[in-house]
C-alpha cells in the first residue's frame, strides 16, 4: 500500500481513515484514451478492484457517454480525436463536478498547473505503473465521497438543513427545533444558505425556487414573509434582508 500512502498524503486525506471506508466496489470509471494498449491496462487494473469500466476513444464520444451513464471517474487523456482532453474537460465542468484524472505523455509543470486550474483532481504522466494509477483513481474517489458525506448537511448560523432528509432546523442551546416549511420556503432557505454573502433578486428566486415559472414577485415577498415568521417563532431572528429595489439577503451581517 506504499502508492496508496503517498497519494493519502498528498490529498490531504487522513493517513488513519481506513483503507476500506468507502467502499469504491462496483464504481463505474469512464476511461476515455485512444491508445488501446493504455486502455486495456487501464481496464484490467480497474476491474481487479471490482470497478465497472466504460472505454471511449474519442472526446466527443466520451461526452456522449456521460450524458447517459452514471460515472464516479473519468480517466482523460489530453491527446484526443474529434476535442481533444482540454475541451472534454472545460464542457464537463460546464455542469458536472464529476472527479477527472488527466492523462498526458507530456511531462510539463504548466499542463499540470492548467489541468489543475481548469478542474482536473489529479494528473499521470506516461509512462505510468498501472498500480500507480488505481492508488491515484481511489484516493480521488475517496476525497469525492467524503466530500459528499460532508455535504448532508447545510449550516449557517443556527439555521441547519438535513439535505438527504429535506429538512430544517434551527439550532438554541444545543437543541434542534425542527421548522415546518413548504416546498418552496424550504427551496428558498436552501438556495439562500448555500451562497449566505449574495443578494438574491426575486426572479432568481422564482427561477430556482418555484416550479411555476410565471409566479409573481408579490408571491416571492409572501414566501419570504411567511419564512422569515416561523424563524422567528424559534427565535432565529435577523434573517431575510429586503433590499429595495434588488432583492433579499440572508440577513444583516453576513458571513464568509
Amino acid at each position: 500500500k506504499t502508492f496508496m500512502t503517498l497519494i493519502l498524503v498528498r490529498f490531504g486525506i487522513p493517513l488513519n481513515t481506513s483503507y476500506h471506508s468507502c467502499d469504491l466496489s462496483n464504481k463505474t470509471i469512464l476511461v476515455v484514451e485512444d491508445d488501446f494498449d493504455i486502455g486495456d491496462i487501464l481496464e484490467r487494473y480497474l476491474k481487479k478492484e471490482n470497478m465497472h469500466v466504460i472505454r471511449a476513444i474519442q472526446g466527443q464520444q466520451a461526452l456522449e457517454l456521460l450524458k447517459v451513464h452514471a460515472i464516479d471517474l473519468v480517466i482523460l487523456d489530453i491527446k484526443l480525436p474529434k476535442k481533444n482532453g482540454w475541451e472534454v474537460l472545460t464542457v464537463l465542468r460546464q455542469y458536472s463536478n464529476i472527479p477527472v484524472i488527466m492523462l498526458t505523455a507530456m511531462d510539463d509543470f504548466d499542463n499540470k498547473i492548467m489541468a489543475l486550474k481548469m478542474g482536473a483532481d489529479d494528473f499521470v504522466v506516461k509512462p505510468f505503473n498501472p498500480n500507480e494509477v488505481i492508488a491515484r483513481v481511489e484516493a480521488v474517489l475517496r476525497r469525492s465521497t467524503l466530500q459528499q458525506q460532508q455535504k448532508k448537511y447545510l449550516n449557517y448560523k443556527s439555521i441547519e438543513i438535513d439535505l438527504e432528509q429535506h429538512l430544517a432546523y434551527v439550532l438554541q442551546h444545543d437543541q434542534k427545533q425542527m421548522l415546518n416549511l413548504t416546498l418552496t420556503e424550504f427551496n428558498i432557505l436552501k438556495l439562500m444558505l448555500q451562497s449566505p454573502n449574495k443578494v438574491f433578486t426575486r426572479t432568481e428566486l422564482i427561477e430556482k425556487c418555484m416550479p411555476e415559472k410565471t409566479t409573481l414577485d408579490r408571491t416571492v415577498d409572501s414566501h419570504i414573509s411567511n419564512l422569515r415568521k416561523k424563524l422567528e417563532q424559534k427565535r432565529a431572528l435577523g434573517y431575510f434582508i429586503n433590499l429595495r429595489g434588488v432583492g433579499y439577503r440572508l440577513d444583516q451581517n453576513h458571513e464568509n
